[in-house]
């Protein structure tokens, strides 16, 4: 990776007259903001389904990609929907937030209609889109078919145990009687996979590559898991014996419970990390770098025993380290990758983060501390890193600095000379903007100045999530010309 640039934008936080952003007209007119900004990279969450407090990083697949992104304008290009059908649903009435509950009301009886009119109309190219994605889009299909068979319940609460189990039978059975629901999802997908080719190619073609996040654990409510449980920690009931988290801290006395399946991994090296080298293959299909969430999970992670109500009782457990790093790295010589190291640091990380030649993060917001030294100042980073201003789990930049210690905002102001001349948000980007790391990234809401009401997560909480939206009008060209003139000024304008 070359110096460079990015701006950290959700998909779903494009404008859209239909609930939520998607991959129509706003991604692209995104992808000419990027490159007038003289961007080099789009950096998104990731764009797989969305189940339960609406997170990203709780999907049901990972390989699945997020029905609600795709774009019902090019349907009814398309003519499998019509304007009116498209226009007539309640997609909520504030352009700024995203409306989950209205979304799940409504976008499957959208795409429904259009599955009646395209799926014997496009019979040749969907069945050449499963064989292509046979490792995953069947299971998938019929994982999410029975799921609604059983009322959206997740999979290890279904009342019957033999598809629970996956018994041949079972799945036979099944596979029969939720035929119609079976290709309902994979033609969802076969959609899906269509317009991110065309985002991905226009992207291509502006020059801006897609950075994208890949969580390290998958959520146990998954067709993965469901389909594959030899490669997760269960029971012989498929239950999980152990679950994800991290462990208490100065920040949460309980630490942070996240209930993901552990994968076995005796079991994945055994079979040579195969289930990993697929996942990484689906990822390289939607993203040129990886950034892989929760990388020190793979040097040692929290292991909390299954039905504990707090992270509290859990304990570090040995990862694969470079095993697995190095199997990835030889499996895919030309894919980059980011690793996300934030968190509890040991030297045995930081030895594993040397070794993969991964470059790490370093995110501002956590640099000013008035009352300790940190490693996040820009004087202590090294070019094989990453400097972010912040990620989604941070706030806004002006959200922090209402928000944080005054002190600490002080010392920010003296570290990066900010003026209000220049304005909080921009002294602060151009500090990061001209560090030696060799990419740079800000939330696209710190370049609009937001405050508070526009951060996409905070850690640890349900509801109010994932919802900021970007209003229409807010990509201008004064910012971009802006935004274009300090990338250029640090050497990280794209050629």
């Amino acid at each position: 990776m070359k110096r460079s640039s990015a701006i950290i934008m959700p998909l779903y936080a494009l404008p859209s007259p239909h609930g939520i952003g998607t991959m129509g007209k706003a991604a692209h007119d995104f992808v000419d903001f990027l490159a007038d900004a003289g961007q080099s990279w789009w950096q998104l969450l990731p764009v797989g389904p969305t189940s339960f407090g609406d997170s990203p990083y709780q999907s049901p697949s990972a390989f699945a990609g997020n029905p609600y992104l795709i774009d019902l304008d090019e349907l009814v290009a398309d003519s499998l929907l019509t304007q009116d059908e498209v226009d007539s649903p309640d997609w909520g009435d504030d352009p700024a937030r995203v409306d989950y509950a209205k979304l799940y009301a409504s976008r499957a009886k959208v795409l429904r209609l259009a599955f009646e009119r395209g799926f014997a109309r496009d019979a040749e190219k969907v069945a050449r889109f499963r064989a292509q994605n046979a490792s995953w889009i069947e299971d998938y299909a019929l994982f999410m078919a029975i799921k609604r068979h059983f009322g959206m319940r997740s999979w290890i609460e279904w009342d019957d145990p033999a598809i629970r189990m996956r018994e041949p039978g079972a799945l036979d059975s099944y596979r029969e009687a939720l035929a119609d629901q079976v290709d309902f999802n994979v033609y969802v997908q076969y959609l899906f996979f269509g317009q991110w080719e065309r985002l991905r190619a226009y992207a291509r073609s502006k020059h801006i590559g897609i950075i994208g996040d890949l969580p390290i654990y998958v959520a146990l409510d998954s067709a993965d898991v469901w389909a594959e449980p030899q490669w997760f920690e269960l029971d012989e009931r498929h239950v999980p014996t152990s679950v994800a988290g991290v462990p208490p801290d100065c920040f949460s006395a309980d630490g942070q419970l996240w209930g993901n399946p552990l994968y076995d991994y005796d079991a994945m090296a055994a079979d040579g990390y195969g289930w990993w080298k697929r996942r990484i293959a689906g990822a390289a299909k939607l993203y040129d770098v990886i950034r892989i969430d929760h990388f020190r999970g793979f040097e040692s992670f929290w292991s909390v025993p299954y039905g504990e109500k707090t992270a509290r009782h859990g304990r570090w457990v040995k990862g694969p380290g470079m095993d697995l790093v190095g199997t990835l790295e030889r499996a895919f010589p030309t894919l980059e990758f980011i690793a996300e190291d934030l968190g509890y640091h040991t030297p045995e990380v930081e030895r594993l983060l040397d070794d993969s030649g991964f470059p790490g993060m370093k995110v501002l917001e956590f640099a000013f501390d008035s009352r300790d030294a940190s490693p996040f100042l820009p004087h202590g980073f090294v070019p094989n890193s990453t400097c972010y201003v912040g990620t989604h789990d941070n706030q806004t930049l002006m959200g922090w600095a209402a928000e944080a210690d005054p002190a600490d905002v002080a010392l920010a102001r003296a570290y990066f000379g900010l003026n209000d001349e220049e304005g909080f948000t921009w002294g602060f980007i151009r500090g990061g903007m001209s560090s030696v790391s060799k990419l740079f990234a800000a939330q696209m809401q710190d370049y609009l100045g937001l405050g508070a009401e526009a951060r996409t997560n905070t850690p640890g909480t349900l509801g109010g999530n994932w919802q900021w939206r970007m209003l229409p009008n807010q990509t201008t060209t004064e910012l971009s010309e802006r935004i274009a003139s300090m990338t250029r000024l640090y050497g990280r304008r794209a050629s």
